[in-house]
């Protein structure tokens, strides 16, 4: 639609960007309401890309960087993700949140892992993820100011339900009974290598133009 009317005020986008925003929202509730770690991360990303159509919709030059931010500085955290979901598999064979709870008392240096990768997800300054998340929502309020109360509603649910996965995986009495191998060299180089580059580009953001 922006392609064929390049030149047609942005107001008429205005239905697009509050759906975008509501999708947002809605798959954020969503997570909350998983009981299966792979899928609330998959759910995760949905909300974060709502974010991204309504800035890119506003077709404002703060939009468009905080959404060219936002989607590169997303990509690192989510994988990280589904990197320790899987790793979590490996060692549980479930995906169901309860079953997975109590790891910081077998795998400690997981869940320093877990952490910072939530702490990323959540855009935590001086993540690039912040600086993404920072410019769409300053674009969206000056372009409409009441989308901040969307905006604030979905970055709310987005910080509860990080905190829930975290919480749910980590901490709490173990359900495992049987020996858990320790994490690998392997899995620690796996993390680093997702997480240095985003460091690098929050830090450095050249490195992604």
């Amino acid at each position: 639609m922006m392609q064929i009317f390049p030149t047609t005020k942005t107001d008429l986008f205005l239905p697009f960007v509050v759906l975008a925003l509501w999708g947002a929202i809605l798959a954020n509730l969503t997570c909350l309401q998983q009981t299966d770690l792979k899928s609330l991360i998959a759910y995760s990303s949905v909300s974060h890309m709502g974010l991204v159509a309504a800035a890119i919709l506003i077709q404002t030059p703060w939009g468009l960087s905080g959404a060219m931010a936002l989607m590169i500085a997303h990509g690192f955290p989510s994988s990280a993700l589904f990197c320790l979901a899987n790793t979590t598999y490996e060692r549980t064979h479930t995906r169901i949140l309860i079953l997975t709870r109590g790891l910081h008392n077998i795998l400690p240096m997981a869940t320093t892992w877990w952490l910072v990768t939530n702490l990323m997800n959540i855009a935590i300054p001086p993540s690039m993820n912040f600086t993404g998340e920072l410019l769409i929502m300053s674009a969206l309020f000056n372009w409409c100011p009441t989308t901040i109360i969307m905006l604030g509603l979905s970055m709310l649910i987005t910080a509860s339900y990080s905190l829930h996965m975290f919480l749910s995986t980590q901490m709490g009495p173990t359900m495992l009974n049987n020996q858990t191998e320790p994490t690998h060299s392997r899995e620690h180089l796996l993390m680093t290598l997702h997480l240095a580059p985003l460091l690098m580009i929050s830090l450095k953001p050249e490195l992604a133009i």
